[in-house]
């Protein structure tokens, strides 16, 4: 990747750079779906923080579970959780605005005092396009996701998956590297300036390299 592509990933469409990673370690919770659902999107989740290096926790200090994932098939449903606008500023708003769009997605961060990620809170609607996707699929894009404060507009053209040969979807390589930079230890854990993007981009280039070169025959 280019240290413009990278930089893309973390500007915001109102054209600020802003990089945040997990200040914590990640203690996840699914509401709306079975034991089989839940089990996948728990190893999706394991999948994504074990490539970045970082924890996960059975329960988290301030609020028991800190990335807090929603099913269902209505916005409206969300307005009905008991105490949920506590933890979402405006919740009402944002979910007249949500169903206005028609989204069937959304994701909110809480931030502690060094503005690293404190909380995520994930909200999906089961439309008829989601309903046709793998579980898999919508756990480890979601997880890809959370891990990282990317740009608002990061994915919007391209998801973060990619098929691999054998038809499973994965991580892009691309941005596996990226998530695994963002959490080298020399790495900030909040940045502000462009120029971390190019710390990023650096160590990015390095970790795709490796990939070439075990991925090459013998």
């Amino acid at each position: 990747m280019t240290p413009e592509e990278v930089t893309a990933l973390f500007t915001r469409s109102e054209g600020d750079y802003l990089f945040a990673r997990w200040g914590r370690p990640i203690a996840p919770v699914v509401f709306g779906v079975d034991d089989a659902t839940l089990a996948i999107f728990k190893g999706a989740c394991e999948a994504v923080v074990g490539l970045a290096g970082h924890e996960m926790a059975e329960t988290d200090p301030d609020l028991g579970s800190n990335l807090i994932v929603f099913f269902f098939e209505d916005w409206t449903e969300l307005v009905r959780v008991p105490h949920l606008d506590r933890l979402v500023p405006d919740l009402a708003r944002r979910v007249a605005r949500l169903q206005a769009a028609g989204a069937n997605q959304y994701r909110f961060f809480r931030f502690d005092e060094q503005g690293a990620i404190k909380a995520a809170f994930v909200f999906i609607r089961m439309d008829p396009d989601l309903s046709r996707m793998p579980a898999e699929s919508i756990a480890l894009n979601q997880i890809a996701q959370t891990i990282l404060l990317w740009s608002d507009t990061a994915f919007a053209e391209r998801s973060p998956l990619a098929r691999a040969p054998d038809g499973m979807l994965v991580l892009r390589p691309e941005i596996a590297a990226v998530i695994q930079a963002g959490y080298d230890p020399a790495m900030p854990t909040v940045a502000h300036d462009s120029s971390h993007a190019l710390r990023l981009a650096a160590r990015v280039g390095h970790t795709l390299g490796q990939i070439q070169i075990l991925g090459q025959e013998p």
